[in-house]
């Protein structure tokens, strides 16, 4: 089992590179064990070129139990957070999605990602919040993902990146695509609309949401689905 979740953290970590959420060796993958540890990527590795021996195995405190001469990724503590918080993490990913992220930096007031405009992001992730900024790589990082857990499983982490933890790696990977690709269609919304001579300019409404009656239904549905990302 542990070389298959070894094997599947290096198959995620290229194809998350393929998709463009990462960049140079940014970002970081953990998944859970079963004998109550957690394996984690490490620091300065591209996630493109991941081989199962540069993976780390770490307890729930952080302490690393195998042998490296690497360190883990300095980021631990938001993953480790999510493990101890959700008991139905198996994996988490840590990425850098370039429009989420540039969305939290670009409209600071925004609180979450806008969705009740999208009934795929309604169906599919459920409420999106945005993490108020941490210091990368200090503890602050985990302390502030508590008020969103164990309720999201998707997060934009204030102009630093996004965080998905799933019950498989398939599901995580869904996560961080809907993301980026529903962070587009708003990036894509705001443009057109500024484009438009009849923009309301005075308007207080960001987005024009969908009719009440709609979002109720969705949002009845999402429930019928259950709490997975789709």
């Amino acid at each position: 089992m542990s070389a298959t979740i070894k094997k599947n953290l290096c198959l995620y970590g290229a194809k998350l590179k393929a998709l463009g959420v990462l960049s140079a060796t940014d970002g970081n993958l953990s998944a859970r064990l079963k004998n109550g540890r957690f394996l984690i990527t490490p620091s300065g590795v591209s996630k493109s070129s991941l081989k199962p021996s540069d993976l780390i195995e770490i307890d729930s405190r952080g302490k690393v139990c195998s042998q490296t001469a690497r360190l883990p990724s300095s980021e631990m503590s938001m993953h480790l957070e999510i493990f101890a918080r959700c008991p139905q993490a198996q994996v988490v990913f840590h990425v850098h999605p370039p429009i989420a992220t540039a969305l939290s930096a670009a409209l600071p007031e925004l609180k979450e990602l806008p969705s009740e405009f999208l009934s795929e992001v309604i169906l599919a992730t459920g409420r999106v919040p945005i993490v108020p900024y941490a210091r990368p790589g200090t503890k602050d990082m985990g302390e502030a993902l508590r008020p969103f857990l164990p309720e999201c499983r998707l997060l934009i982490l204030a102009r630093h990146g996004a965080l998905a933890w799933a019950e498989s790696f398939e599901e995580a990977l869904f996560g961080v695509e809907r993301l980026e690709h529903s962070a587009t269609i708003v990036k894509a919304t705001l443009e057109i609309r500024a484009s438009v001579e009849s923009l309301k300019r005075h308007s207080k409404v960001l987005l024009e949401n969908l009719p009440l009656a709609e979002i109720e239904f969705l949002k009845k549905k999402r429930k019928e689905i259950g709490n997975r990302l789709l």
